[in-house]
């Protein structure tokens, strides 16, 4: 591919702007293993970025996108070899450099990881960086006693996002009664068919009294939300149970106090993808493999091309963004 299509970013008069661009390989940054893009996908992070907020990005011009699946073309890596498909994503990709929103890509081979067997290329970023997250909450949540045997339901915040909807459909499929909680009344029904066995307002949690510790109620939570939200699940967190923070669209704030953790014994679990070690990443995607529906995977996914991006990005800050969207850099 002597050219290819890419979405980039420059920064004019402190306002980021998006536009479409025709690059060649010289124009990619350095790196052991080159790839041909078949997908990349739209997280959270994303949005912040193409907006230009959060300063995740550090010097234009920059090509985001923090997640991409695709086929080696050339490989300085014994590790990977041409034509082998791959899943790059974490490692500061899409932000300190530059990500999937482009046909090519050129990495460090560190940060690859080989597509497991039986997942498409589509259904890789249809799960996503969103969908890996999900999967080390849930590891996180397992690893501190948590089971579908466990006194009381698994609460999920922010359940109708991307990464939501994968941990709720995660969660039910391993037999826990998973409580969905969002601020979005017409995505009930949606979050039934994942396997919720019910639905919550995200309001009911936020106006919870501010108090240290009220009644026990959930066993673990996933939390993609932060902010106040976090604050209030873990006064109502059972003994010894935990929260997976995975997400801070509320804010970074936190408005903890000790008592929960000291006569409640409960523990708040940090997960990022970013700086996930190797064998931890690959045991997390096979795993999603094996445990999601991937044909109901694919009702939950839309696809887009470049062009669409500067608007879902502004979208899926506003929480106007269901499920999970892919991006076919290819279709600009």
């Amino acid at each position: 591919m002597s050219s290819f299509p890419a979405l980039m970013l420059n920064e004019e008069d402190g306002s980021v702007r998006a536009s479409i661009r025709t690059l060649t390989l010289a124009d990619l940054p350095a790196g052991e293993v080159t790839l041909r893009i078949a997908y990349s996908t739209l997280n959270y992070k994303d949005g912040m970025i193409l907006n230009g907020l959060g300063r995740l990005v550090k010097s234009y011009p920059h090509v985001p996108g923090v997640d991409f699946v695709g086929t080696v073309e050339s490989s300085d890596s014994p590790a990977f070899r041409p034509g082998d498909n791959v899943i790059c994503g974490g490692w500061r990709v899409g932000e300190l450099f530059w990500g999937g929103y482009a046909g090519m890509a050129r990495v460090k081979a560190d940060w690859l990881v080989p597509l497991p067997p039986g997942l498409t290329p589509r259904r890789a970023m249809a799960i996503g960086t969103a969908g890996l997250t999900a999967m080390l909450a849930v590891m996180a949540l397992e690893e501190t006693g948590l089971s579908p045997a466990s006194d009381g339901e698994v609460l999920v915040t922010g359940a109708a996002g991307g990464l939501g909807s994968i941990a709720v459909l995660l969660l039910s499929r391993l037999g826990y009664r998973v409580v969905a909680s969002t601020g979005r009344a017409n995505q009930r029904d949606y979050l039934l068919s994942l396997g919720a066995t019910s639905i919550i307002d995200r309001a009911e949690i936020a106006t919870l009294p501010a108090k240290p510790l009220l009644s026990e109620r959930w066993a673990g939570v996933i939390d993609g939300v932060g902010g106040s939200t976090l604050s209030h699940v873990l006064s109502t967190l059972r003994a010894r149970g935990a929260v997976a923070a995975c997400g801070n669209v509320g804010g970074v704030r936190f408005d903890g106090n000790v008592l929960p953790f000291l006569l409640r014994g409960i523990s708040l679990l940090g997960i990022d993808a970013v700086m996930c070690p190797t064998p931890r990443r690959i045991t997390a995607w096979t795993r999603l493999t094996e445990l999601l529906p991937l044909d109901r995977l694919d009702a939950l996914t839309s696809e887009a091309g470049l062009a669409d991006l500067p608007s879902l990005g502004a979208g899926i800050l506003k929480g106007q963004v269901r499920g999970r969207v892919v991006i076919d850099p290819h279709a600009v």
